[in-house]
This record gives structure tokens, C-alpha cells and sequence, in this order.
């Protein structure tokens, strides 16, 4: 329903929406493998995105940075590696976090099961093999027309490499089914999947927890969770899990866009709508994903219709191929899972934010580590806000740059020049430096506003004061470069003050040795103009 849904209002061809591993592993840990509760949260995190995009806060995807983004995306990877080892290694992987789930697996290890094992590894060996088949290509000699041999060769290696999922699926399944019906049972299968297709109904908004076995009135009220107790359980990730998703969806989008602006308002609204309609057949949460956007693009998909074949293929094997399903062995799932997220691990972005800006390693770091051990919905949160609090700290601590200046005539001012914006976390700081630095000198202050875009009411204090300050040691202090913005918030201030628009203007200001007149004739009392 979802794809259906995308394609009436998405705005990428090459996206196809759909179940990812970190949206999955996300629900999993909110929702604690309860299919209810997911199909609830599927609901609420809809409804959630559809306000989102209506009320055009896509914008918030820009708050988490390259460094978080990678820090978090690795983290998924290793959590989501630890999550389908135990069905390889057929042990028990209990515990809320990454360590204590590795704790749990080491003290369980020596009842894995041998056949499962080899399964397993084999499965990702084969897939990581046939990956890198996909990406050979057979080129012609002397840059001449490809033979029908090499076309041909580029063709089947291109189909080994995207279809490498399904094949092993097929061949593995085909194998155990075989020696199922021989009466040999080697490895663990995925089991019974019911056919055909779910029944449409509103989401429920309360939810029994038990076995299903006759209970009294009294244990049924206590086993009930209300509306309101879910939407306490489901917490931060009702906002998390809703913009990790928007985060894989426009990773899809921008990747393949070629240059084109990418609509993120869109494509909320379009998540939400397609979850909002999951909801209601039993489905839980979807967005698109990358590497389903790289087979899409690979296969020559030109148009959102992509989704309706999708949907055509879901719904044929809802009807005819389920019953099939239970011979697939859970190594062989759990090893295409586990090949996929291991070329997630952002590695190779470590050594370029070393060189660039160490601090953006840190802050990837530290999204790492606090995926790794709380929950992610809690590690993505505290990432993003260690982020913005970042940011907080670079806006109040602008670079400020004091130049001895000398002028054609050879008078000396002191020149202070910000690089951003003076706002009231920065006003403060800037106004100790200009203060500081006017009292190291008895020469001219000029305090260049070129690069300042921006200021408030506690700017136009600051610099009352500033101003005050030089008046009392009968110091000038020029104000150079007002952009319109700023100049309205400098003309509520009660202090009169000079400013200049060139260096003429300056070299003339300086030039004039009255205290009480310029050079030009007018009062330096007066606000200038020029």
C-alpha cells in the first residue's frame, strides 16, 4: 500500500519505499517485537510525518550533520551485525544494548550449531563474491564497439550482482526444501507464513499483553496498556524513528538526483500518507532505501510507477509464494542482512574529517558511541543535541580578527573585524574584545560590520555600552559597513555614533584633529550617513 501510495505522490523515481534494517531495528527496540504496537507506532509516526511536511519543517534534517549522520549510520551497522549473528551462530543474544548483547552471545557460544554456521558464513562469503561480480565490466579493445560476447558477459554479471539476494534465497531454500521432505533437518527455517491478505482494520489503540489464555476481568485491566501508557512507552521515537527515516529516504533521493533540488516537505508528506495506509493492513514502518535505489537505477527505472510493480510482486507472493517461504533458512536471512549493513560502516570518512576539522570527528565519534550503548532512538537524540549545542557554541564564539591599519597619510586605527552575525549568545564576548582591545591603544577604533548579517535588541545594548565605554576615554570608535539590517537596530540606540561606508571616509575622520567637527563639516555627535 505504501508503494501505491509513493508513486500517487512521491517526488524521486529512484526511490522505492519500503521495510530498511535501521528503521526495523528502530521499531524493534521501541516497540519490543510486539506486531501491535508496531503497527500502532507505524500509525502515530505517520500521522507525526504528514504534520511534519504540512507544516514545512523539513528543514530539521539539516541539524544532523555528515559527522552524526556517520556515527550513527556505523553504530546501526555493528548493532544491527550483533542482532543476526545469533541466527547464524544459532545462540542466545539477549540485552537492551550492543554490549550486552555481545555478553550474552559470548557465554552462549558453545551451543552453536555447526550446519547453521557454515550456512551462514558461506552466505555472506557468496554475496560479498557476487557483489563485486556486479560491478565488473567487460570493456572494448582500442575504445571500439563492445562485442556481442562482452555485451552479453556485462549483462550477466550485472544481473548476478543485483539479484544476488533473491538467488541465494532461491538455491539455499530449494536445497533444505529438498532434504526436508527426505526427513533431514540441518538448520533452523523461517516457518509457517500465512497467505493471502491481511484484513483491513483501524489500528488498535490499546493492547492486551498475555499469552492469549482465559484471564479474569482484573488480570485483563492490569494486562491492558491504554492509549496513553503506549504513547509513554513509544517516547522519543515517535520523533527519532520519523527523522532517521527522512534521513535514509533523501540520502536516496539527493544520491541519484543528478544536481536537481530534492522536495524534503514532499517527501514527508508522501511517508506519512504511505505509513498512515500501512497502518491499516497490518504493515509497519517504511522509506525508501539506497540500496533498493541502486538496484531501481541499475535496472533502468524511470518513474515512480517503479512502486506499482513493486506492489504487484508483494501481492503475488502474499498469494502464491508464501507457503514457500518456510523452507528459507534464518542463516540464509540473516546473512543478506549482515552483508548489507557491513558496507554501511563509514569508515572512510574518518581520515577526511581528521584532515578538514578534528572536531567533526569527535562529534561523529560521540554519536557512536552513545548509538552503541543506550538505545539508538536515546543515542541519535543525544548526538543530535550534542551537535546543536555545537553549533550554540561556534555562533557565540565568532572568530574576531585586530589589524594594526595604517592609511595613505599614515594615521593608524585599530581595525576589529567579526566574522558572523552579532547576536546575544556572541554580543557579549565581541563587546570584552572590542573593549579590551580600545584599551591596549589610544589610537581610532574601527569595528568592521561586513560581515554582519544579523543582530537583536540585546546587540543594540551591548553596543550602548561599547559606546559609553569609548566616550569616557574620548576615544572615536567608527562603525564601518552597516548593512540596512543592522543599521535599523543601531538606530535605536540612544548614544550617538559615527559610521563610514569607505575608506575615504574613514582616512577623512582620521585626518580631522577637532574633537568636535569632521572633516566634511559635520558633527561627530550626529549619526552619519554617508
Amino acid at each position: 500500500m505504501g508503494n501505491i501510495i509513493y508513486t500517487i505522490f512521491g517526488s524521486c523515481k529512484d526511490n522505492i519505499v519500503g521495510s530498511t534494517a535501521i528503521a526495523s531495528l528502530l521499531t524493534l527496540q521501541v516497540c519490543h517485537g510486539n506486531w501491535q504496537k508496531s503497527i500502532l507506532f507505524t500509525l502515530l509516526s505517520g500521522l507525526i510525518e504528514l504534520i511534519m511536511g504540512l507544516t514545512r519543517m523539513g528543514f530539521i534534517i539539516d541539524f544532523v550533520s555528515g559527522p552524526v549522520n556517520a556515527g550513527f549510520t556505523s553504530a546501526v551497522a555493528l548493532i544491527i551485525f550483533t542482532s543476526q549473528i545469533k541466527n547464524i551462530l544459532v545462540v542466545k543474544a539477549n540485552g537492551n544494548s550492543f554490549l550486552q548483547n555481545w555478553i550474552s552471545i559470548i557465554k552462549d557460544i558453545h551451543n552453536f550449531r555447526t550446519s547453521d554456521t557454515i550456512l551462514g558464513i558461506g552466505s555472506i562469503i557468496v554475496l560479498v563474491i557476487l557483489r563485486y561480480i556486479g560491478n565488473i565490466k567487460l570493456k572494448a579493445k582500442e575504445n571500439g564497439d563492445l562485442s556481442r560476447i562482452q555485451k552479453i558477459g556485462n549483462t550477466i554479471f550485472w544481473f548476478l550482482g543485483v539479484s544476488r539476494n533473491a538467488l541465494l534465497v532461491f538455491v539455499t531454500a530449494t536445497i533444505v526444501g529438498y532434504l526436508e521432505h527426505m526427513g533431514k533437518s540441518y538448520v533452523q527455517l523461517t516457518g509457517y507464513i500465512p497467505s493471502g491478505f491481511p484484513p483491513v482494520e483501524f489500528p488498535a489503540l490499546s493492547i492486551v499483553n498475555g499469552n492469549g489464555s482465559y484471564v479474569s476481568e482484573t488480570e485483563l485491566e492490569e494486562n491492558t496498556q491504554s492509549f496513553w501508557m503506549l504513547l509513554q512507552e513509544f517516547g522519543s521515537g515517535l520523533v527519532v524513528i520519523p527523522l532517521i527515516s527522512l534521513l535514509e529516504t533523501i540520502a536516496v533521493c539527493r544520491t541519484f538526483a543528478n544536481g536537481k533540488p530534492v522536495d524534503t516537505n514532499q517527501e514527508l508528506i508522501t511517508l506519512g500518507l504511505a505509513n498512515i495506509t500501512n497502518s491499516f493492513v497490518r504493515g509497519y514502518r517504511i522509506n525508501g532505501g539506497l540500496a533498493r535505489g541502486s538496484v531501481n537505477t541499475a535496472s533502468g527505472g524511470r518513474t515512480q510507477f517503479v512502486n506499482v510493480y513493486v506492489s504487484v510482486i508483494v501481492i503475488l507472493a502474499l498469494l502464491y509464494l508464501a507457503e514457500y517461504f518456510y523452507y528459507i533458512p534464518k542463516a540464509t536471512l540473516a546473512a543478506i542482512i549482515i552483508a548489507a549493513v557491513l558496507f554501511q560502516l563509514q569508515y572512510q570518512t574518518i581520515k577526511p574529517m581528521w584532515r578538514s576539522k578534528k572536531s567533526d570527528l569527535f562529534i561523529g565519534l560521540l554519536a557512536f558511541a552513545a548509538c552503541l550503548v543506550g538505545p539508538l532512538s536515546v543515542g541519535v537524540f543525544v548526538a543530535i543535541a550534542i551537535n546543536i549545542l555545537y553549533i550554540l557554541y561556534q555562533s557565540a564564539r565568532p572568530e574576531i580578527n585586530v589589524d594594526l591599519v595604517k592609511t595613505s597619510s599614515g594615521k593608524q586605527f585599530l581595525k576589529i573585524t567579526p566574522d558572523r552575525c552579532l547576536i546575544f549568545p556572541s554580543v557579549e564576548f565581541v563587546r570584552n574584545k572590542i573593549v579590551k582591545s580600545g584599551q591596549k591603544y589610544t589610537i581610532p577604533v574601527v569595528f568592521d560590520c561586513t560581515f554582519i548579517y544579523a543582530a537583536d535588541f540585546t546587540t543594540a545594548k551591548a553596543i550602548e555600552l561599547i559606546i559609553q565605554d569609548f566616550n569616557s576615554r574620548n576615544q572615536k570608535l567608527i562603525f564601518f559597513n552597516l548593512r540596512p539590517r543592522l543599521l535599523k537596530v543601531f538606530k535605536t540606540l540612544k548614544s550617538p555614533f559615527i559610521m563610514c561606508y569607505s575608506l575615504n571616509c574613514i582616512e577623512k575622520l582620521l585626518d580631522d584633529q577637532s574633537n568636535g567637527t569632521f572633516a566634511n563639516g559635520v558633527s561627530v555627535h550626529e549619526v552619519t550617513e554617508l
